[in-house]
């Protein structure tokens, strides 16, 4: 499975998590047994570090998200940005314009247009900080 194939797996577990506030492990657990989907291991790694350091990126989050409130927030956004900031602090074989290209697009796919730049804002902010 490519790679973006498992962030879009690690995006859905953080998507069901703002819904259900159950532990990744058990949420991809209950994913393989109803839909008979293999989660990846990249995937699992990914969502399962983006839960353990979850007040951390919330944090990012707020400081970047000018105006905007987590609760106003759409959960898609949440869920990409929260991904793709964890990709970007402690993933260091993923190059930071990767991790924005891909939660990008995810924003794309799952959110729109108007969800798409917000999430790359939120992230230019997050990189420029980094650099």
């Amino acid at each position: 499975m490519s790679r973006r194939k498992s962030r879009e797996q690690a995006f859905a577990l953080l998507f069901e998590k703002s819904f259900n506030d159950a532990p990744i492990m058990e949420l991809a657990e209950g994913a393989q047994d109803a839909r008979e989907c293999i989660i990846e291991p990249f995937a699992l790694s990914l969502a399962q570090g983006a839960e353990e350091k979850l007040a951390e990126l919330d944090a990012r989050i707020d400081t970047h998200s000018h105006k905007w409130n987590r609760g106003r927030i759409s959960r898609v956004s949440l869920a990409v940005l929260r991904l793709a900031i964890y990709e970007m602090l402690y993933e260091d074989s993923v190059p930071v314009s990767v991790a924005i290209n891909e939660a990008v697009e995810l924003a794309k796919k799952y959110g729109g247009d108007e969800e798409s730049s917000f999430v790359n804002g939120i992230l230019g902010g997050i990189s420029r900080e980094q650099a």
